[in-house]
C-alpha cells in the first residue's frame, strides 16, 4: 500500500493525552506475579520490550482490584498500596522510551482461582498452595456459569457488590499514583463485569439483574473509577461486543451501553468478543480481522472512539482499518508477542523511518550502518 502519510503513524490525541502513533499493545496475561500480586523482573522485561518496539500505547495485563479478583494465583494486583511502587518502575521505563502506558483493572469473578492455561486452566486445589497459589472461593452474580465439578462460588450480595465497586475506585487511585497514562476497565471475556452484563450468566432478580439492571454494576464501577481517576487522563472500557452470533449480549446492547458509558466519561471502547461457552456454530469464525466489524459498529452507532483487536497481523491491514474509519486504534496482542518490534518494522514498511531515526539511539546508530552494509553486499 502506497500512502504518503499513513494514519497508523500519525499522532492521535484522546482526552489530553497525545499518542505518537495508533498502535496499542493489547492486554495479555502472562501469569508471572509474585505470591502477593507484586510485579516481578519478568514484567519489566515483558513490557519494556514493547516500549523499545515503538508502540504508541501499551496496556498491561488485567490487574486485579482485589485478591479474590485474580484469574490465577500468579496474577498482578493493585489492592494494596505496597503494589504501587513496583508498577511505577515499569511505567517510568515505558514513558522514557516515548510510549504511553495504560493499566487494565479487572476482576475475574467466577472465572478465578485457576491454573495458567498451559497447565489446563483447572481450578486450584490445596496442592497448589505449595506454589503460593492457595485456592479461594470465587464470586459472581449467580452460580450457573461454573462446571458442576468445580467448588461452589459465592453469589454476591448487594453490600458485597458495593465493596467490589469501592475496590475498583481504590485501585484507580493507586494506578494514578503509579503514574499510568490510561486506565482501562476490563468488562469483557466472561469475567465479573461481563458476567453481570450478559443474559447468559446473569439471572438475578434484584436491581442488578434483568434488562435494566444488568449494566448497573458496570456503571457503578465507571463512576467509582472516574471519581478517582483524573479527568485529563483517558478512561477506556473493554467489552465483549457480542457473546456469540445471535446469542446472549448483542451488538445493539453494546451500542446502547457505549452511549451510556460515553455520557459517564468513558473516552474509548476497546472492542473484543466472547468469553462464554456457546455452540460452535454461534462462535465468531476466526479469520484475519474477525472483530473489526464490531469496533466499526460501536464507533458508528455510539459515536465514540474505538480500538479494534483480533488477528490484525500486517501493516496494510491495520492501515486499511484506520483509513476506512472502522477504528481509531489498532490493538495487537499475539502479533506483538511474536514480534515486539512490529511497530518499528511497520514504520519501515511505510517508509516512515527508513534511517532508523525513531529507534532508540543505541539501536538506530547500529542499524542504520547495518542497512548500508547490507545494501553494499555483492550477493544481494
Amino acid at each position: 500500500m502506497q500512502i504518503s502519510k499513513p494514519l497508523l503513524f500519525s499522532s492521535w490525541e484522546i482526552a489530553k493525552l497525545k499518542l505518537s502513533n495508533r498502535i496499542m499493545i493489547s492486554p495479555m496475561c502472562i501469569y508471572q506475579a509474585e505470591a502477593d500480586g507484586l510485579v516481578s523482573d519478568k514484567h519489566l522485561v515483558h513490557y519494556g520490550q514493547y516500549a523499545l518496539g515503538g508502540a504508541g500505547l501499551i496496556i498491561t495485563e488485567a490487574i486485579a482490584v482485589e485478591e479474590r479478583g485474580r484469574i490465577s494465583g500468579w496474577d498482578l494486583g493493585l489492592w494494596a498500596d505496597e503494589q504501587i511502587k513496583p508498577l511505577r518502575k515499569i511505567v517510568t521505563f515505558a514513558q522514557e522510551q516515548g510510549s504511553k502506558i495504560g493499566i487494565q483493572l479487572g476482576h475475574s469473578g467466577l472465572k478465578g482461582s485457576t491454573r495458567p492455561p498451559w497447565e489446563g486452566n483447572g481450578f486450584l486445589d490445596e496442592s497448589d498452595a505449595e506454589r503460593n497459589a492457595k485456592p479461594w472461593k470465587t464470586v459472581g452474580p449467580c452460580e450457573n456459569l461454573l462446571p458442576p465439578d468445580w467448588p461452589a462460588p459465592k453469589v454476591l450480595t448487594t453490600q458485597e457488590i458495593a465493596e467490589v465497586v469501592d475496590a475498583w475506585g481504590d485501585a484507580a487511585a493507586r494506578a494514578d499514583a503509579a503514574g499510568f497514562d490510561v486506565l482501562e476497565i476490563h468488562g469483557a471475556h466472561g469475567y465479573l463485569i461481563s458476567e453481570f452484563l450478559s443474559p447468559l450468566s446473569n439471572t438475578r432478580k434484584d436491581g442488578y439483574g434483568g434488562e435494566e439492571g444488568r449494566t448497573r454494576l458496570a456503571c457503578e464501577v465507571v463512576e467509582s473509577v472516574r471519581a478517582n481517576w483524573p479527568d485529563d487522563k483517558p478512561l477506556f472500557f473493554r467489552i465483549s461486543v457480542i457473546d456469540g452470533v445471535d446469542v446472549g449480549w448483542s451488538i445493539d446492547d453494546s451500542i446502547s451501553f457505549s452511549k451510556q458509558l460515553k455520557r459517564m466519561g468513558v473516552d474509548l471502547i476497546d472492542c473484543s468478543s466472547g468469553g462464554f461457552k456457546v455452540e460452535r456454530d454461534r462462535a465468531i469464525p476466526r479469520k484475519l480481522g474477525f472483530q473489526v466489524y464490531l469496533s466499526e459498529a460501536v464507533k458508528a452507532g455510539a459515536n465514540i472512539p474505538t480500538a479494534s483487536v483480533g488477528l490484525i497481523t500486517e501493516p496494510d491491514q491495520a492501515e486499511t482499518i484506520l483509513q476506512s474509519g472502522q477504528a481509531d486504534l489498532i490493538a495487537i496482542g499475539r502479533t506483538a508477542l511474536n514480534n515486539p518490534y512490529w511497530p518499528r518494522h511497520a514504520a519501515q514498511y511505510f517508509s516512515v523511518d527508513d534511517k532508523f531515526e525513531n529507534w532508540p539511539t543505541q539501536y538506530g546508530w547500529w542499524l542504520e550502518r547495518w542497512a548500508k552494509t547490507l545494501n553494499r553486499c555483492e550477493d544481494r
